[in-house]
């Protein structure tokens, strides 16, 4: 892969290149992407969707809205970071008018839709979408689907739903945002389909990163950014470079961010819990300043920078040591997989399973979203489905107006009319599908 050719601007529909030198720098076309992703209504509604603490009461507790906005703050000075070195590497992309606040905008913007299409209540929304269909009432349309269509729906996952939410093509909106392909590069961790479900142990083949519906966008992109095509029997690329650092980004403020929350929330005990982050920050922390801050928040904080800047670094290094392999595909893990600070950070992650992520409060939260998300697809896909054959009954008119009217759409295949109620639930935010959950059960009018 060339980095030429992986920093394009091009979006859906343009017929002609667009040249960097030809931009506007007052308002750079990757800037453009995340402008767009912050207005979209699927962006919004991530306000009200589960990052840790399902429907907490909190002032301080983060949301998927809050920690995609911290990730993105995270990747673009890891993308700046990188860029900078990569002109001086490359320095062609100088002369065309590359600067490292580009790369930084391309993983910024990715970075702050990485998990635009993930479900409410969390992962487990995912799996409960897939439970649904693998054995559910869902269960009986496996054989009419094609067995990569019915993986999709199985597997159902966040990352392909977000690819399809960005790229979808709508009735005058066709290629969905429109966003640059550079960016559109960046968000795809996962450049595969569904099946052959992880053939091997690179990092690409963790899941998967679009439904079939969208496999002639994802091939398009991939086609013109020059991704390189994995030896396998189905659709699989090596990842755009800047996905790895979009993936650090991720890790980083989910690490750091998920274990803060969880000592201010006295689910982990605060001097248990700073031990273990001292110890990521050990060659960094000021001792004097430590110990005159007052107050927990603030002594949570003050570390809580110092090991996002620690592993911000520890990060660009493992990517510019490593960046000839991963041009070639070679660099199979995630780069924080390869960091001198692998130990601690996992210690910091079996503490925020076992405290956080497997307490009672969360549990009873996601046991509950299992059985909504059930219900709504259960309701939703019985209706449009009878309303195509013909075999709608009154109560399934009154359901399907409850629908956006995009998502009632009376398509030829089952596999799209599924996908699109699929689409549909997963946009919901937690609250909304509680309520709209209790209206259909007859619990509030």
């Amino acid at each position: 892969m060339n980095w030429e050719q992986l920093l394009s601007l091009k979006r859906f529909g343009d017929t002609t290149k667009r040249e960097r030198a030809q931009q506007d720098e007052t308002r750079l076309g990757f800037e453009v992407d995340f402008d767009r992703i912050i207005f979209s209504s699927a962006f919004r509604s991530l306000q009200d969707k589960t990052q840790v603490i399902p429907l907490s009461k909190t002032d301080f507790v983060h949301t998927r809205l809050t920690h995609s906005l911290e990730v993105s703050v995270v990747g673009r000075t890891l993308g700046r970071k990188v860029g900078k070195v990569l002109l001086e590497r490359h320095p062609k992309l100088q002369e065309l008018g590359y600067t490292f606040n580009d790369f930084g905008a391309i993983v910024a913007a990715a970075s702050v839709m990485h998990d635009i299409g993930n479900p409410p209540f969390g992962h487990s929304g995912e799996k409960a979408i897939g439970e649904y269909f693998k054995t559910g009432n869902g269960l009986q349309y496996k054989s009419d689907l094609t067995e990569k269509e019915y993986q999709d729906l199985t597997d159902f996952e966040g990352n392909a739903n977000g690819f399809k939410i960005v790229t979808e093509n709508k009735a005058g909106a066709e290629g969905g945002l429109r966003l640059s392909y550079a960016t559109l590069g960046a968000f795809m961790k996962y450049p595969k389909e569904s099946l052959p479900k992880k053939p091997t142990k690179h990092i690409v083949d963790k899941k998967y990163g679009f439904f079939q519906s969208e496999k002639g966008a994802f091939l398009d992109v991939a086609e013109d950014l020059g991704l390189l095509q994995k030896e396998s029997n189905g659709i699989s690329f090596y990842r755009h470079p800047l996905a790895y650092l979009v993936e650090a980004a991720d890790d980083i403020c989910y690490t750091i961010i998920d274990f803060e929350d969880g000592i201010n929330l006295g689910l982990i005990e605060e001097d248990y819990a700073l031990e273990y982050m001292i110890k990521l920050v050990k060659n960094t922390i000021d001792s004097k300043k430590y110990h005159s801050l007052q107050y927990k928040k603030d002594r949570v904080s003050y570390l809580r920078a110092l090991a996002i800047g620690v592993l911000i670094n520890e990060a660009v290094d493992i990517f510019l040591a490593n960046e000839e392999a991963i041009l070639k595909g070679e660099f199979d893990k995630s780069l924080l997989d390869k960091c001198k600070y692998e130990a601690q950070m996992n210690d910091i992650i079996n503490i925020s399973v076992d405290k956080i992520y497997k307490s009672k409060e969360v549990i009873e939260k996601e046991v509950a979203g299992y059985k909504i998300i059930a219900d709504l697809l259960d309701v939703f896909v019985t209706a449009l489905n009878n309303k195509f054959n013909a075999k709608q009954s009154n109560y399934d008119k009154l359901v399907l107006n409850l629908l956006p009217r995009e998502y009632q759409q009376e398509k030829e295949s089952l596999y799209s009319r599924i996908m699109q109620i699929c689409n549909y639930v997963a946009g919901l935010s937690d609250g909304y599908a509680i309520r709209l959950h209790k209206k259909l059960t007859g619990n509030i009018i």
